[in-house]
This record gives structure tokens, C-alpha cells and sequence, in this order.
């Protein structure tokens, strides 16, 4: 059987513009390559192919006719989605289709009762390598559709809901496709060629924001230690990229997993070899020769979510009073250093005015190099959703296009949608301004970043400075504001 998996083409650039991060979608090069022998698995991760997806599309699906085609999308990826399978069936009206990810997960049920239901055939909810591999053998014949747990499938016009499955054995689960196999190429961070990989999945947090409960539950699972190592050798050797995102919701859990991975790291002695990670400020703060540890290794950036400086806001979070521990993190960062991206959230509902230039301020202070600024998201299925929605703060209820940090679905008590989407981006403007390279990078980049700051900067301050003064700060935000609106509308998708 040909198959083709599909990642969506949908950029949220909360860091740089959208053209500076293009990674591949570790989720379905894994589900591919863990299908049983005799089929012909085809990956293609549409981020690559942002300016005409369509007609890449209408191409690979013309070469390889596929019998199977399976496509992953989070939430405001949705209706990308969609419109990706509309497109599909126009060309292949027999194709099978089966959807997975985070939305497909959270949202099986309404998708099952949406208007959309007759395009697809099959969901694959969870954790989706074994399910995906029982469907291929069950179109086959060597399975039953009944019998795959975590499977959704549609019976002429509905849908059955097969019980959800345990978590997988990470021990029996292959390398992601990384080969010919992959049809797009060109990954990047900036300049830089990159891949992703796994090392842990899972998270023990209790993040009322959070979806990662609903993927994996409350737990934390690492692969095996051959297999972590065989990652990167194959990242390294074979595909010869010296950048890894390790895509681990929180690497830094277990501290133990940490020191094994960077000692191993270590005594291979990868030349030029740097990873990013994601990190809890906490874990962090607690353990100074971890942190030592990961910058030997070459763990070079690590995003940290520092999400609030207001102690209130972290409590409904659920993350605890970790400003301090966000202070100790950032400082044992620089002291190794370690790059930081700190993540922050604006919206709580006792947010007003004054807490957005207090959490722009804060994070000034931390002296973080790269700030992550995100408004607060009543994502599916979350215990924050909840809370928003029985207070009556969310605005957006059902265009989850508009569910990926960059635009206000939730008022405050203080601020209306529209007053808190303009303050979070005016303040943003008015404090961190234009990027001031920090110390750390500064001693990074001594080619590029003195042509940033000495000629790039101040051409490009200059020209917006004029154009400021024409046209003022609201207009100069609706622009902006009809640009992110436009950043994923993909015209010859139909």
C-alpha cells in the first residue's frame, strides 16, 4: 500500500518571522516509520512548501497515488486541514483519509457530529503509533477496524469510538524518517540546518493550560537509551546536521535522564553538535550541575516557561510561585552560557493594563535573550477552558483558526479582547522594541550581530520611525494585525 503523511503548513511566529523556523513534524515521520514492512511510506511536512501548497500537493499526490493519506494538525491547523482533504478527495475520490494530533484527539466526538465528518474515515487518537500500524494492516485484511484501541472510524454515516489504549512500549517504537522517504527538505533555525528527536514523552505537570495530559496522561516515559543515541548518530553522521530540537515537552523532569543524556553526549565527543531543549524553571533552578551539565553537552538554548510575573496568575495556572525560581534558572542559564528563550502569558482574567507593562518589565529584568510572548488560550479540553468559560471570559468559543497565542480569544475583567490584543502589542512595541541582542548572544554572533545592530537596526528603526510618525500607533497595529491575519490563508488550497 502507498501512503502519504502530511504535517500542516501553518506558521505561529511568536520569535521571528515566519520564514526563520521550518522544522519537521517528528509526529508523523515516526508513524511512518513504524508501519510493518510492504508498504511504501511517503512524508512530507507542508511548512516547506508555504507559498503553494496546493500545487505541491496536486504534484506528489499525481506521482504517488496514494491509497492512504494521513494528516496531523493541532487545533487552529484545523481547518488547513481541511481544506487539504477537500483538496485530496478532488483528485483521489477514493483515498482513504485518517486524521491524527492533538485536535483530532481532544475534539473526535465534534468532529464526528461536524458538517466535515463525510471526508474523513478515520481518526486516530493519542499516542498513534500502534493504532496507525493496526489500520494499514486492518485496509490490508490482516486486522479488524473493530478490535484497534485509540481508533475512531466512520460506518457508512457515523462514527465509532474504539476505547482508548494504554501508552506505548517507547522500546518498540523505530527511529522517525529521516531518509529519501521524506519528500521536503530544508529545515532550518535561521541559517542553521536542523532536525528534531525525542528523548522523553510525557509530563507530570499540572498545567491548567496545558493539552499534554490528554496525549500521554500524567506521566513521563523515556526511550531507551540505545535508541536516544542512535537518534543522534543518525542526525549527526547520516544526515549531517549539527542543530537538534529535542522536542520533549519538559526534558528536564528527571534530572538522572538529563545527566546520562549529556555524559553520553560528552564522551562521544560530537564536534559542533548544539541541541535545544524546553525546560521547567524549577527543575532547573534546583540542580546547577545539570545545568552545568547540558551546556558541556551543548544544550546551547533552552525555551523556559516563565509564563507570569504576578503570583495569581501562576496560581491559576497551577504552576506555583515560581518567580524566583524563573530569577535562579535564567541566572545558572547565563552562567553556563545558555541561551534563554522566556516564554510569557498575557490574559489572565485579572489582567489589566498595568500587568502587561508589569510582565514585559519583568522579563527585561530576567535579562532573558529572546522573548516568547503569547495571549492566553482556552485550548480544547483544558481545565483552564473551563474555568474561562464558566466565568464568561471567552470571546472565541468556536474559531479555533485563532488558537495559537497570537490573538485574543479571552477578555480580562478589566480589558475587552480587542483592548488586550492592542496592549499586549503596543506595550510589546514601547518596551521590548526593536531586538537588543543580549550579552550572551552578543558574544555568539560577533560577525552577524554587529551588523544587526550597527547597520540593519538602524535603517530599518529609521524607515518604521517615519512611517510612526505618519501614521500613529493604531494604525501601524491594524497593519500588523492584517498581516497575522493573512499569514496562513494558502489561496490555491481552494
Amino acid at each position: 500500500m502507498k501512503i502519504l503523511l502530511l504535517s500542516m503548513p501553518d506558521v505561529a511566529p511568536m520569535i521571528m518571522h515566519e520564514s526563520a523556523f521550518h522544522m519537521p513534524n517528528c509526529g508523523i515521520a515516526s508513524l511512518g516509520a513504524n508501519v510493518d514492512g510492504g508498504h511504501d511510506v511517503y512524508v512530507a511536512d507542508l511548512i516547506r512548501k508555504r507559498r503553494r501548497p496546493g500545487g505541491y500537493l496536486k504534484r506528489i499526490l499525481s506521482d504517488i497515488r496514494p491509497a492512504l493519506v494521513g494528516l496531523s494538525a493541532m487545533a487552529w491547523q484545523y481547518e488547513t486541514c481541511i481544506r487539504v482533504i477537500r483538496l485530496i478527495r478532488a483528485l483521489l475520490p477514493d483515498v482513504k483519509i485518517v486524521i491524527g494530533g492533538y485536535h483530532a484527539t481532544l475534539m473526535h466526538e465534534e468532529i464526528a457530529a461536524s458538517p466535515e465528518a463525510s471526508l474523513i474515515d478515520f481518526m486516530v487518537r493519542g499516542e498513534g503509533e500502534e493504532a496507525f500500524r493496526r489500520l494499514v494492516n486492518a485496509l490490508g485484511g490482516k486486522d479488524r477496524l473493530e478490535s484497534i484501541p485509540s481508533l475512531s472510524y466512520r460506518d457508512k454515516d457515523r462514527f465509532i469510538h474504539n476505547p482508548r489504549g494504554g501508552l506505548l512500549d517507547l522500546a518498540t517504537l523505530q527511529k522517525p524518517i529521516r531518509d529519501h522517504r521524506r519528500l521536503t527538505s530544508g529545515y532550518h533555525v535561521v541559517a542553521s540546518k536542523v532536525e528534531v528527536m525525542e528523548t522523553s514523552r510525557g509530563c507530570t505537570r499540572t498545567c491548567s493550560f496545558c493539552s499534554m495530559n490528554h496525549m500521554y496522561g500524567r506521566s513521563f516515559r523515556t526511550f531507551p537509551r540505545e535508541r536516544i543515541l542512535a537518534d543522534i548518530d543518525d542526525i549527526y553522521y547520516k544526515r549531517r546536521t549539527r542543530l537538534i530540537f529535542i522536542v520533549d515537552d519538559n526534558l528536564v523532569l528527571d534530572p538522572g535522564h538529563v545527566a546520562w543524556l549529556c555524559e553520553a553526549v560528552i564522551e562521544r565527543r560530537y564536534k559542533g553538535l548544539h541541541f535545544i531543549v524546553q525546560a521547567d524553571s524549577v527543575s532547573l533552578s534546583r540542580n546547577e550541575e545539570m545545568v552545568r551539565l547540558m551546556s558541556q553537552a551543548g544544550m546551547k538554548v533552552i525555551f523556559l516557561g516563565l509564563e507570569s510575573a504576578s503570583a495569581k496568575n501562576l496560581t491559576l495556572s497551577r504552576k506555583g510561585d515560581i518567580v524566583d525560581a524563573s530569577r535562579r534558572a535564567v541566572d545558572l542559564c547565563h552562567k553556563y552560557g545558555i541561551i534563554v528563550i522566556g516564554g510569557l502569558i498575557f490574559g489572565f482574567p485579572d489582567d489589566e493594563e498595568a500587568d502587561i507593562i508589569e510582565n514585559y518589565r519583568f522579563l527585561q529584568a530576567l535579562e532573558a535573550d529572546i522573548p516568547y510572548c503569547q495571549i492566553l488560550t482556552p485550548y480544547p479540553a483544558t481545565v483552564l477552558r473551563r474555568q474561562l468559560l464558566e466565568q464568561g471570559l471567552v470571546t472565541n468559543p468556536h474559531d479555533f483558526t485563532r488558537y495559537n497565542g497570537l490573538w485574543a480569544n479571552v477578555k480580562t475583567r478589566h480589558l475587552e479582547a480587542r483592548q488586550l490584543q492592542y496592549l499586549v502589542w503596543l506595550h510589546r512595541q514601547k518596551i521590548i522594541g526593536w531586538w537588543d541582542p543580549s550579552r550572551l548572544l552578543k558574544q555568539r554572533g560577533k560577525v552577524w550581530i554587529p551588523v544587526w545592530t550597527h547597520a540593519l537596526r538602524p535603517a530599518l528603526k529609521w524607515i518604521f520611525d517615519r512611517r510612526l510618525a505618519k501614521m500613529g500607533w493604531a494604525e501601524r497595529y491594524r497593519q500588523d494585525m492584517d498581516r497575522q491575519a493573512g499569514l496562513n490563508a494558502f489561496p490555491d488550497l481552494g
